[in-house]
Order: C-alpha cells, then structure tokens, then sequence
C-alpha cells in the first residue's frame, strides 16, 4: 500500500526530464529532515489526517493529508482523471520508504514511464527501467546516511547547492562510485542569486549541468 499526499498533472521543471509533461505522484512520510525543504507537510503520518484518493487531485495548498491506496488504485485514478501526461514522477516525501517495484510495473505495463526523486537514503526498490534521480541529502536533521547503493543506482545526480561546502559535500560522495554516463546537476537552493552564481561557477569548473527549477520561475506546480 501507497500512502499518497498529492496527484496532479503539470510539467516537470528539475533535470533531465526539464519540459516533459508528467503526472506527480507525491507520497506521504520523511525523517530525512532537510532544514530547507519545501514539503515539509508531507513528512509525518497522521492517522486522523487519512482522506479519499480522489481527493489528493484536489488540493489548493499544501496540506498534511494523505490517501491509502495500491499501485491498481492509482492507476485507475489515472484513467479517470484523463491525466494525458504518460512520464510518471513518483516523489515524496521520501518514496523509497517505499517498494515502488509494483507501482512502476504496473505503470510500464499501462504504457507510462517513470521517475522516482530521491534523497538516497533508502534502498531504491524499482526496476531497472525506472529513471533513478538522487538530490543526496547529507548531514540532515535525521541522521541518515547518502547511500552509495543510491548513488550507483541513479541516472542523475541532482545536488542542492547554497554555498560551497555542498559542492565539496558532491564532489566527497562522487569519488565512491563510477560517474561514467550519469548525468550531474547543482541546483541552486531556493533560487537565491548568491547560490545561483555558485552553482554556475561549479558547474564550469566541473563540467556538470545547472537544474535551475523551471516551474519555480513559471508559477507552476
């Protein structure tokens, strides 16, 4: 069972996926802890907050409630929505609390393709045609280790940036693991300007790519 906080249809903004229209599959539960974070709504579980699945399509703003429901229940809530998107993006919270290996397959069998944002603190359960995108999270609040399992998994590694000790942060968690054919990104924490120089100065540097979040600067979700 998947305990959903959102659905809803928009284009993704972060990474190599940039302008690809995607159905945003947000699932409830973190105890990463990131101080910056920007859904800290979906990070614990109340049990009297629990809602209908359909009304994860309807909110306004950001809210602490959550839908209990399995990969068939999400795919035919897909279908009813006329959702035309076919890449799906399975977020959080964190997803790979999860294991997503049902919910993805199922996914692939309907025709979509997927995606799962992750901050590589937890074994990713998924197959191996699953888009594996890795924002490692490092020193948090909660303690969790950035798994190096999660970093030769991904297909991109995404690294908020605001200063330069999360570029020697990234550039410390790379030397575990064959960079070869993945694909790395700074992205500039809360699009300041002062982290947004810094990213593009590292990403020179470095020879990596700027995720500048796309949706952030279009008012979009």
């Amino acid at each position: 069972m998947y305990k959903v906080n959102e659905i809803f249809e928009t284009i993704q903004g972060e990474g190599n996926y940039t302008g690809t229209p995607s159905i945003f599959l947000r699932l409830q539960g973190c105890p990463v802890g990131c101080s910056w974070c920007d859904t800290k709504h979906t990070w614990d579980i109340h049990p009297d907050l629990l809602i209908q699945l359909g009304d994860t399509t309807q909110k306004k703003a950001d809210s602490d409630h959550w839908a209990n429901t399995d990969a068939k229940g999400i795919c035919e809530l897909f279908r009813e929505r006329g959702y035309r998107a076919r890449h799906v993006v399975i977020t959080g919270g964190e997803p790979c609390m999860y294991d997503l290996n049902p919910l993805c397959e199922l996914l692939h069998q309907q025709g979509f393709s997927t995606q799962i944002e992750t901050s590589g603190t937890f074994e990713i359960l998924a197959p191996d045609t699953t888009w594996v995108t890795v924002s490692p999270k490092v020193n948090m609040k909660g303690g969790y280790p950035v798994l190096t399992s999660c970093l030769e998994r991904a297909n991109e590694i995404k690294h908020p940036v605001a200063m330069e000790k999360h570029v020697e942060e990234l550039k410390e968690l790379l030397q575990s693991i064959n960079t070869s054919g993945k694909y790395i990104y700074l992205q500039p924490i809360s699009q300041k300007a002062k982290a947004t120089k810094l990213a593009i100065e590292a990403c020179m540097a470095n020879n990596w790519r700027l995720s500048v979040q796309v949706h952030k600067y279009l008012g979009i979700n």
